[in-house]
């Protein structure tokens, strides 16, 4: 409790070596942002709840244990992130997108971005070419609505954690990585147990590398996935998935719990006639709440 506590009021409960020593790789020498995503769905059978779509990202760079969090209600079901990019005006953005990567400029200070680091839960492999075309796509229209000549790289992975593969050994040590034999023979992809396994069946996470153009080295990016997996504040351990992914997931979590949509519903209903696509709007949360960790 204290540990969610400390996290909520701006503390930080730990921190990496290689993190306060900028020995990172490549994240450290360049002015890199990380980036979790996820979508929280209503439960089965309400067509009238909207999802919930929220995106963390990493601020005071070179740390990447410190995140905010940007959400937007978007059509019941709808895996794909919409409000990423949202132009309203010729010079006006109000995507999240845009409000995250001016909290990374103020926070930094004023350092412009070079590298962008995306981490995609909770989509298949049939729906990988859908996160490069549409919210890849939006990232990279945030980024150009911000400044014509701004070209940040790019890296894109997608975490799985629900498919079949276990390992099978007594006290699967922690850190363990396969990357070869039982991974695609073409695309890049792994497996890491970053978790103690002391059972003996520990599932991993699977991560899908779908762009990688900052051009990490095999072990370089291993290193960061499994060092993003130290800097939950509510574990003193390593978690089984990345860090901004899990803080993702509880923040859509927490928002959809915040937002009485039992209430909310009614009113769209007789507004759209029960179309969840009418929730476009949520309340914004406090500019002293806004910059938290209040997902934590």
């Amino acid at each position: 409790m204290l540990m969610k506590i400390n996290a909520k009021m701006g503390g930080i409960n730990s921190l990496l070596s290689i993190e306060f020593s900028n020995a990172i790789p490549l994240v450290s020498r360049t002015p890199t942002i990380i980036f979790g995503m996820d979508v929280s769905h209503g439960s089965p059978g309400r067509a009238d709840v909207p999802s919930i779509a929220a995106v963390v990202s990493s601020r005071k760079w070179p740390q990447i244990s410190r995140y905010r969090a940007s959400f937007r209600a978007q059509a019941a079901r709808v895996e794909m992130i919409d409000g990423l990019f949202e132009p309203v005006s010729k010079d006006k953005d109000e995507g999240m997108i845009r409000e995250l990567l001016g909290d990374f400029y103020l926070s930094t200070p004023k350092l412009k971005l070079k590298n962008i680091i995306i981490f995609r839960d909770g989509v298949s492999e049939s729906q990988f070419n859908q996160v490069l075309n549409i919210e890849l796509n939006q990232n990279i229209e945030a980024c150009k609505f911000l400044d014509e000549q701004w070209d940040p790289k790019f890296l894109v992975i997608v975490a799985q954690k629900r498919h079949h593969t276990k390992f099978f050994q007594a006290n699967v040590p922690p850190g363990t990585i396969v990357d070869h034999k039982v991974c695609h023979p073409k695309n890049n992809n792994f497996y890491l147990c970053a978790q103690n396994g002391k059972i003996g069946t520990t599932r991993p996470t699977h991560y899908h590398v779908l762009l990688d153009q900052i051009e990490f080295s095999a072990d370089e990016l291993q290193e960061l996935v499994h060092s993003l997996s130290y800097v939950y504040q509510r574990s003193t351990t390593a978690i089984s998935a990345v860090a901004p992914i899990r803080y993702a997931h509880l923040a859509a979590g927490q928002v959809a719990q915040f937002v009485k949509f039992d209430d909310m519903s009614d009113t769209a209903s007789s507004q759209s006639g029960g179309d969840a696509g009418g929730f476009t709007q949520l309340p914004k949360l406090h500019h002293k709440v806004s910059s938290s960790m209040f997902f934590c």
